[in-house]
C-alpha cells in the first residue's frame, strides 16, 4: 500500500504537468508580440508624462521670478546724459518766448510759410548759429530767426517805418529785435531794366570788391540803381554768416535791391580762413523778380538747395580770386 506522502507527490505531479500543459496551450507567439507592444506603450507614456511635469515646473519657476521682479523690459535704452552743474537744462528765454509768440499769436495776414522751407533755413542757421545773420524784411518770422540765432547777432533791415517803430510791441521783449529802416530805389516797373545792371560798371564794381572791406556809406555813394540807401552802420560793423532776404510782400520792390546788396555783401566778405562761404538764403523764389534776381546776381552756379519756394546759396569771398562767370548760370522759372 502506498504511503501518504507519495500519493502527494503523485498528485502534485500531476498538476504540474496540468500547469504545464495549460501553459504552453495559452502562451503563443502572436499573444508574445501584444504584451511586448503593450510594455513599450506604459514605458513611453510614463517618460511623457515625466517630461511635461519637469517642463510645467520650470515654467512655473520662470513665472514665479518675473513676478517678483519690478524692473521694466526696455526695448530701447535712452543714452545716459551727464548730470548738469546746475540743475536742470533751461531752455533760454528768448527761445522760450518765441515758441509762446508762435504759439498765440494770430498774424492772419502773415505769409505762410510750407514746414520745408522753414526747415531748411533752420538747417542753414542751426549749421552756422552763433553766427551774425542779416534779415531783409520784418515779417512774421523775425522772432524765429532771431531766436535760432539764439547767442549770435541778428539785424533786420525794413523799409516800412510803421513795422520797424512797432517792432518792441508786437514781438517778445526778451528777443530785443535789433532792427532799421531802409530806402529802396528800385521799382518793380523797372525790373528788366535793373536786370541787366548784372554786368553794368556801377554795379559790378561793388560787388568785386577785392581790395578792401565795405566801408561806411559805401552804397549810398553808389551809382548804382540797385542800391540800398541809408543802411545803418550795423551793416557795415559785421561780416555776414548767414543772409536771409525775407520781404513780407510778394514782388516787393525791396527784393531786387536786397538781393543785389546780399550778392555784395558776400563777395565783399575776408577769405576762406576767416571764415569762408556767406550763406544767402532768398524766399519766395517762385515770384519772376526774386526767381530771376537771385540766379543773376547771387549766381546759379553758386545753388546749394532749392527746397519749395525757398533758394539757397553758398557764396565764396571773391578776394580769393574767384567769379561767378566760372559757374554756369541757370533759372528754374523761366
Amino acid at each position: 500500500m502506498a504511503s501518504p506522502m507519495h500519493a502527494r507527490r503523485a498528485k502534485l505531479k500531476s498538476h504540474l504537468v496540468s500547469a504545464k500543459a495549460n501553459l504552453k496551450h495559452h502562451v503563443t507567439p502572436r499573444r508574445l508580440l501584444l504584451l511586448s507592444a503593450a510594455s513599450a506603450s506604459a514605458f513611453l507614456l510614463l517618460l511623457t508624462l515625466r517630461t511635461l511635469s519637469a517642463a510645467a515646473a520650470a515654467t512655473s519657476r520662470a513665472a514665479a521670478a518675473s513676478s517678483s521682479s519690478t524692473a521694466p523690459v526696455l526695448l530701447h535704452r535712452p543714452q545716459q546724459r551727464e548730470p548738469l552743474q546746475d540743475g536742470c537744462e533751461k531752455l533760454p528765454a528768448p527761445v522760450a518766448e518765441a515758441l509762446v509768440y508762435y504759439a498765440t499769436s494770430n498774424a492772419t495776414g502773415a505769409p505762410r510759410r510750407a514746414a520745408a522751407e522753414v526747415a531748411a533755413t533752420a538747417r542753414v542757421l542751426s549749421r552756422r548759429a552763433p553766427c551774425n545773420l542779416l534779415v531783409f524784411g520784418l515779417g512774421h518770422g523775425a522772432a524765429l530767426w532771431a531766436a535760432l540765432n539764439h547767442g549770435g547777432r541778428t539785424v533786420f533791415l525794413e523799409e516800412d517805418d510803421a513795422l520797424v517803430s512797432d517792432v518792441a510791441t508786437r514781438h517778445p521783449a526778451s528777443l530785443a529785435l535789433e532792427a532799421y529802416r531802409v530806402a529802396y530805389l528800385a521799382s518793380a516797373a523797372d525790373a528788366d531794366e535793373l536786370l541787366a545792371l548784372r554786368d553794368s560798371a556801377d554795379c559790378t564794381g561793388a560787388a568785386n570788391q577785392q581790395q578792401r572791406p565795405l566801408s561806411p556809406g559805401h552804397f549810398d555813394r553808389s551809382p548804382c540803381k540797385l542800391a540800398v540807401r541809408g543802411l545803418p552802420a550795423a551793416f557795415y560793423e559785421a561780416e555776414w554768416d548767414v543772409i536771409v532776404v525775407d520781404a513780407p510782400t510778394m514782388e516787393a520792390p525791396g527784393m531786387m535791391g536786397a538781393i543785389y546788396t546780399a550778392a555784395v555783401a558776400a563777395r565783399a566778405r575776408r577769405p576762406a580762413e576767416s571764415g569762408g562761404e556767406t550763406d544767402v538764403v532768398v524766399h519766395d523764389v517762385d515770384q519772376q523778380v526774386q526767381d530771376r534776381f537771385s540766379t543773376a546776381f547771387l549766381c546759379g552756379g553758386y545753388l546749394k538747395e532749392e527746397v519749395g519756394k525757398l533758394r539757397h546759396f553758398a557764396i565764396p569771398s571773391h578776394k580769393e580770386g574767384r567769379s561767378c562767370k566760372k559757374h554756369a548760370s541757370y533759372s528754374l522759372h523761366q
